[in-house]
């Protein structure tokens, strides 16, 4: 499973380089994230809270931490993690999961979404 995470920290690594996301901030990005997402998401591995946690989520496949009950949408929704598909959910939760269970209505400002990104990406 390590390496698998590895393989995808590298292939949003690279996409990173084609994107605004190569000029990210992680530290930016962890301050962001414990404001905003903290409450209900752990990043250490394996640690759920109201929500799944985020540790390793680069490359991960919607709905798939077998002890986090998920909405049916979430796990219907077929997506796969990538920066693109993060930072299009972390906008617009609702739009992008009709039927999803996160109560929160997105993450407005797209400079903290691209360092929240980062720091996400960095956990593997």
């Amino acid at each position: 499973m390590k390496s698998n995470q590895c393989i995808a920290t590298l292939m949003l690594s690279l996409m990173f380089a084609g994107h605004s996301y190569a000029a990210a901030d992680v530290n930016r990005g962890a301050k962001v994230f414990a404001e905003e997402c903290a409450e209900c998401h752990s990043v250490k591995d394996g640690k759920n809270k109201k929500g799944p946690f985020l540790w390793g989520i680069s490359g991960r496949k919607s709905g798939s931490i077998e002890d986090f009950k998920y909405s049916d949408s979430m796990k219907a929704s077929g997506i796969t993690w990538t920066a693109d598909k993060i930072a299009a959910y972390i906008a617009a939760p609702k739009k992008i999961v009709p039927g999803g269970i996160m109560k929160y209505d997105g993450l407005v400002d797209e400079k903290d979404r691209l360092d929240v990104i980062e720091y996400l990406g960095s956990l593997h």
